[in-house]
């Protein structure tokens, strides 16, 4: 027994004696690397901070496309767009941007959906000494720092739908529009197609005239709603111009199932695939189509000036392009 307890002795010695695996060996000392710290693998990585952005909705491809654009471009640069969408509730957005402010982001973006009620929120971003940058919708609260607005050129997309509208209706009709008007871009686009449409009534032979503008909500069920009041109190109706493609969408909806399809003609603008598909499908007459990623593309570029100490314009517009079946069907899939 004392020999087999000599014998289990030895043995634990060799044990404790033996050295590590591989594995279990520390990592050589690197005297210039920087001390550990608890920040996540993202920041650990070289990630330079958080871009806050709160758009008008995530259902809306647009918007969309704009969050990803603009994470691609900020991230070939080491930041990360945290993406978050107000959906249609400026209240929401509001929360949105105190929860950037606590996150102390590096810079916030905000497609507004409320571009006079956003000032507020806006204002506590600049007490907290975060740079503030909106894409497609502007605020117009004039009290609060933007450092710059990229944009849809609204204005001149506005102007094309009317070309569209007296182009569909062959000069003469009946128009309505289905509005948003809480959002800065779309009064943009109704102004310049009220403006271009008193132009082109003008021109000898043409007479095109807007008899409702109602709210649409930039959304398919309200529009649908709106339409079916439409075309109760405008049987007459000719032409209606739809503010965006879901406007557009939920307006030939309501058009389909009144029976109504072929009289009326529906101008859009966005450019969206389901609105592009509609266009070549002969559902929609046209868009100005807009291009969500290069807005995307130029908010990163003027949010990473700044952080780098260079000022950046402080508006960009890009303009739109009048999109018909007949560029659907040359586009092909």
């Amino acid at each position: 027994m004392r020999k087999l307890l000599w014998v289990s002795a030895l043995l634990f010695v060799a044990a404790c004696s033996k050295p590590p695996e591989p594995e279990q060996l520390p990592a050589p000392s690197n005297p210039a690397a920087p001390p550990a710290t608890s920040q996540p693998p993202a920041a650990a990585a070289g990630d330079k901070g958080v871009i806050g952005l709160s758009v008008l909705s995530m259902n809306n491809p647009f918007f969309k496309t704009i969050a990803d654009s603009l994470s691609a471009e900020a991230g070939k640069a080491g930041y990360r767009v945290e993406a978050v969408s107000g959906d249609f509730d400026v209240a929401k957005q509001q929360n949105q941007v105190k929860d950037f402010i606590v996150k102390k982001v590096a810079a916030i973006v905000l497609c507004p959906c409320d571009s006079k009620s956003i000032g507020p929120a806006i204002k506590e971003a600049n007490d907290a000494g975060i740079p503030v940058f909106t894409a497609d919708i502007a605020c117009l609260d004039k009290t609060v720092k933007v450092i710059s607005h990229i944009a849809t050129d609204n204005l001149q997309g506005g102007r094309l739908a009317a070309d569209a509208v007296v182009e569909a209706v062959g000069g003469k009709g009946k128009v309505a529009i289905l509005d948003h008007p809480v959002v800065e871009s779309v009064m943009l686009r109704t102004k310049g197609f009220k403006a271009r449409l008193a132009e082109l009534n003008k021109q000898p032979g043409n007479h095109v005239e807007v008899v409702a503008t109602l709210p649409g909500g930039g959304d398919k069920a309200p529009s649908l709603a709106a339409t079916q009041d439409l075309i109760q109190s405008h049987p007459d109706l000719n032409a209606i111009f739809a503010i965006n493609d879901p406007s557009a969408l939920g307006a030939r909806a309501a058009l389909e199932a009144a029976g109504k399809a072929d009289q009326i003609k529906i101008i859009g603008f966005d450019g969206q695939p389901e609105g592009l598909q509609a266009i070549k499908d002969g559902k929609i007459y046209a868009d100005p189509i807009q291009f969500p990623d290069q807005i995307g593309a130029k908010t990163a570029e003027a949010i990473l000036a700044y952080l780098n100490g260079e000022k950046p314009a402080a508006e960009t517009l890009i303009p739109t392009k009048l999109y018909r079946k007949a560029d659907a069907e040359k586009a092909g899939a």
